[in-house]
C-alpha cells in the first residue's frame, strides 16, 4: 500500500460511509422537524402529464428492481446462494439479466423525465437548481452502475461478478458490524469503487433534495378514518329530506 492510498483509503471507505449514513439519517430527522411542508417529490404532473405517464412508471420500476437487485447482491453471501443449490454459473447470468433489464428500463425512465424537463417550457421554469444537482447525482450514479454491470458481468465473462461478490459485498456486510473490512474493498476493480463511493454520496445528500420522498411511505392513508360524502339531492340543512320542484310559498293559500 502506497503512503496516498494509506491517507485516501480510510477516507474513502471508512470516514465516507459512516459520514453519509449520519447526513443521512441527521438530515432527514432536521427535515422533517424543519420542513415538512417541503418534504416532496415536487411532482410537476399539472404542468404535463402525457411524457409524464410514460416515463415515471419506467424510472421507478426500473429503480426498485434495481434497489431489490442491490439488497439481495449485498446482503445473501454466495454460500447462503450454493445451499439452495444455486450455481456461481447460474447467480452471474441471472444477476447479469436482471440487473440489464433494470438498468435499461431505469435509464430509459431517465432520459424520459429528462427530456420533458427540458423540452416542456412549463417544468423546465420549475426546475430549481437543487433538481439540476439532483439529477445530476442521479446520472452518475445509474451511469457507473450500468458501467459495473456491463464490465464486471457481461464483458468480465463472470469473473467481476465473483470480484464483486468475495470484495464489495463482504465490505458492504462489515460496516453493519463497525469493522470496515478495507483489504476487500481495495482489491475491488475500479468501477465498483466508483460506483461505491459515488452512491455514499447520493446517500448523504438524499435529505437535503427531492429525493426524499423515498423514504416516505402512505401509513397513515391506510389508517385514516372513511370519508363521509353526502348527496346534496337527499339532504340539506341537517337531515331533512328535500323534495324535487318548487317549494311551497307560505302565506299565499287560504
Amino acid at each position: 500500500m502506497t503512503h496516498t492510498s494509506a491517507v485516501i483509503d480510510p477516507l474513502l471507505w471508512i470516514v465516507l460511509p459512516y459520514a453519509a449514513v449520519v447526513l443521512l439519517i441527521g438530515g432527514l430527522i432536521a427535515r422533517y422537524r424543519a420542513d415538512q411542508f417541503g418534504w416532496t417529490s415536487r411532482s410537476s404532473q399539472i404542468y404535463e402529464s402525457k411524457i409524464l405517464r410514460l416515463g415515471s412508471p419506467l424510472f421507478h420500476g426500473g429503480l426498485l428492481l434495481v434497489v431489490g437487485g442491490h439488497v439481495v447482491g449485498l446482503l445473501i453471501p454466495e454460500a447462503w446462494t450454493s445451499k439452495i443449490g444455486i450455481s456461481e454459473h447460474t447467480y452471474h447470468w441471472i444477476a447479469v439479466a436482471l440487473g440489464s433489464v433494470s438498468g435499461v428500463l431505469t435509464l430509459a425512465g431517465l432520459a424520459i423525465l429528462l427530456f420533458r424537463r427540458i423540452t416542456v417550457g412549463a417544468v423546465a421554469k420549475a426546475t430549481t437548481h437543487n433538481d439540476v444537482f439532483t439529477f445530476t447525482a442521479l446520472i452518475f450514479v445509474l451511469c457507473a452502475g450500468a458501467l459495473t454491470t456491463i464490465i464486471g458481468g457481461i464483458a468480465g465473462g463472470g469473473g467481476g461478478l465473483n470480484n464483486y461478490r468475495a470484495t464489495v459485498a463482504p465490505y458492504l456486510r462489515s460496516l453493519f458490524y463497525l469493522h470496515p473490512h478495507l483489504d476487500q474493498i481495495q482489491a475491488a476493480p475500479t468501477e465498483f469503487k466508483v460506483h461505491v463511493a459515488l452512491a455514499f454520496c447520493l446517500f448523504a445528500i438524499l435529505p437535503f433534495t427531492r429525493l426524499v420522498h423515498l423514504v416516505s411511505a402512505p401509513v397513515g392513508y391506510l389508517l385514516r378514518p372513511y370519508i363521509v360524502y353526502r348527496s346534496r339531492r337527499t339532504t340539506r340543512a341537517g337531515n331533512r329530506p328535500v323534495r324535487r320542484g318548487w317549494a311551497p310559498v307560505v302565506g299565499l293559500h287560504k
